[in-house]
């Protein structure tokens, strides 16, 4: 992997490209804005505007167009995250902050950034609004050709300059590829899109039934779930349901998390490649720096005063390179996994919100401000990537730093013949800190034995928190109150060895806290968290979800039974039942079948609501 050639990795230093990206973003605003106006004059107004408006002549057409739903989008989700996926390469580039559009001020360098992010939207834009529109025929064509430009540039921009000068050969395809598989595939999926809507066109095949506006399928399970009699589960569960992950048909990751994670995914990979291009940068420099000590020791004929020196920095500068490409791997592995634990920790907080428990939130967190929810939901994504990339950096200098403790602890003492040395030291180490750990738990042995008072039952657990034997007692902490004090040294220094620790292991998990308890308001990552499990909890609550398309399918068919001249002959020759009667009967078997909610109900003074519950709890004892 170090064996790269010099010349190699310099094939491209005066390549010249025919075409500048950051040029070509600028230009790409250009079909950008007509396809989202000719999206927009197709879409319909839901409200027709007034005479008295200036845009009554544009009647209902040029509607707001909505790249997708962030909050209750569970369809076409992989479509999403590809697209998503498509702007990689230009989040990495907004990420290192290279592209500036405009030259201003150093303080003014937030609002440059935010112009940037703006114009990669918009470069990009058209891409999400063609998939969520719903002119299948029109926005399939425009998607096509749209992503046909971005495709065809991009392999122009590989193929003038496909070598580097940090990885050497194909340099600019492996930082490109990703871009170029997403790119692939929103044409496969606009080119499937387009086919199936000419298909409905020419009425080859019918056209698909149109998909309930409020309630998807997995809500509807999920409420018929919660609606049957808890059954014992038939089957044994595998061990990766047990330990890994379990499939719940009743739950969809919104289309939000899909993009987040399939971003992220491609960032990291995209950061990991950058990553080993500094490295490969600075350790080029580090070898020209060892050369010329190579060339004074054998200029000073290894007899200097500076070459014991020289030699243990070349040996720290060989391990240091070894260890920082070895530890690539792990790190990375981690933040993989973070990835994917986050998302299973979204699908465990989302179902404990929806059963009404918070207990696993912090207190100041369990009653948010609204305002901060509907921002958090705009910052998670984002900031959910920023985490990942920065707390693999992190995560693989930590690492690294494990590594050369091993390395100079362990290896470098048994290659240099001096492992009984190490064995002694370790021994001495694990030897002083097992007496220090054997004295504290003889502490807590003397205090249970001596100090506390007998069990009050014989099926007490623990002994009651009485003291007994005072004068003995008071004596014990007199004489152990000096060692106290030095052994509080080593534990101090111990909890702030494993805060580190932890604290710089769980930094890009933004699904929990690394504060104290009573300071997790400073973590701004946690509480965008926290806001958008409120948003996704209050907008996508399957109960609610389920009773909202109640009311409304409910209401559509009373409106159309009150403008059809003829609904009374399309209604049952049988018994008439009256309302009241039916809605007590449902109430009656919904109560059968959920017992605890007999206690919830409304208490009346009227005796025969107390027969009544009296009547149901025998039902449920029966």
């Amino acid at each position: 992997m170090f064996a790269t050639d010099a010349s190699t990795r310099q094939l491209n230093v005066t390549c010249t490209r025919s075409l500048d990206m950051e040029l070509f973003l600028h230009y790409s605003l250009i079909p950008s804005f007509l396809i989202i106006l000719v999206l927009s004059f197709l879409q319909r107004q839901e409200h027709r505007r007034k005479k008295d408006d200036t845009t009554y002549l544009l009647g209902n057409h040029f509607g707001i167009i909505m790249p997708l739903d962030f909050v209750g989008t569970f369809s076409n989700r992989w479509s999403y995250g590809v697209a998503f996926g498509a702007t990689a390469n230009k989040v990495m580039f907004l990420f290192s902050e290279g592209y500036r559009p405009l030259q201003v001020p150093e303080w003014a360098q937030a609002f440059v950034l935010l112009i940037g992010g703006i114009e990669v939207g918009l470069s990009h834009f058209p891409f999400f609004a063609c998939l969520s529109s719903e002119f299948h025929l029109v926005s399939s064509v425009l998607g096509f050709s749209y992503s046909l430009l971005w495709f065809a540039v991009t392999v122009l921009q590989i193929s003038q300059c496909p070598h580097g000068q940090f990885v050497g050969r194909y340099e600019s395809l492996i930082f490109h590829w990703p871009s170029l598989l997403c790119l692939a595939f929103l044409l496969g999926h606009f080119l499937h899109i387009f086919v199936k809507a000419l298909r409905v066109r020419l009425q080859w095949e019918p056209q698909a039934e149109e998909k309930p506006v409020l309630l998807e399928t997995h809500q509807a399970k999920h409420v018929k779930q919660l609606l049957r009699k808890v059954r014992a589960q038939e089957g044994k569960k595998s061990w990766f349901q047990t330990r890994v992950y379990e499939w719940d048909p009743c739950f969809q990751f919104p289309s939000r998390m899909i993009g987040t994670v399939v971003l992220a995914f491609i960032c990291l990979y995209l950061f990991i490649v950058i990553e080993f291009c500094v490295f490969v940068y600075v350790r080029d420099k580090l070898d020209v720096f060892e050369g010329s000590l190579e060339n004074y020791n054998t200029y000073v004929n290894h007899t200097g005063i500076l070459t014991p020196f020289i030699l243990q920095l070349q040996e720290l500068l060989s391990v240091s390179k070894g260890v920082w490409v070895v530890t690539i791997l792990p790190a990375s592995l981690t933040c993989v996994s973070y990835l994917f634990h986050i998302l299973a920790c979204y699908r465990k907080h989302m179902k404990r919100l929806w059963a009404g428990d918070k207990h696993f939130l912090p207190l100041k967190f369990r009653d948010p401000s609204p305002s901060e929810s509907v921002v958090a939901i705009a910052r998670y994504s984002g900031w959910q990537i920023a985490y990942i990339l920065w707390g693999y950096l992190i995560i693989h200098v930590m690492q690294s730093l494990c590594g050369m403790m091993i390395m100079y602890g362990l290896v470098l003492p048994i290659t240099h013949h001096r492992a009984l040395e190490m064995l002694q030291g370790l021994g001495l180490g694990i030897l002083t800190i097992s007496i220090v750990v054997g004295l504290m738990i003889l502490q807590v042995w003397i205090a249970a034995s001596f100090f506390l008072q007998p069990k009050l039952g014989t099926a007490d657990k623990q002994k009651p928190l009485a003291l007994n034997n005072r004068k003995a007692f008071h004596n014990f902490n007199y004489f152990l109150f000096f060692y106290n004090v030095l052994l509080g040294l080593g534990t101090c220094l111990s909890r702030l060895l494993i805060s580190c620790i932890l604290g710089t292991w769980l930094i890009a998990r933004i699904d929990r806290t690394i504060m104290q308890s009573g300071y997790e308001r400073a973590d701004m990552g946690f509480s965008a968290w926290v806001g958008m499990l409120y948003v996704d909890h209050y907008h996508t609550n399957p109960v609610l979800v389920s009773f909202c398309h109640i009311l409304i399918t409910s209401h559509k068919e009373r409106k159309m039974q009150k403008t059809s001249q003829y609904w009374c002959l399309g209604q049952s020759a049988g018994p008439h039942i009256s309302a009241r009667s039916r809605t007590r009967w449902l109430l009656l078997q919904t109560l059968i079948n959920n017992p605890r909610l007999i206690i919830l109900r409304k208490s009346k003074s009227v005796p025969s609501s107390r027969d009544f519950t009296q009547i149901l709890l025998t039902c449920t004892d029966c």
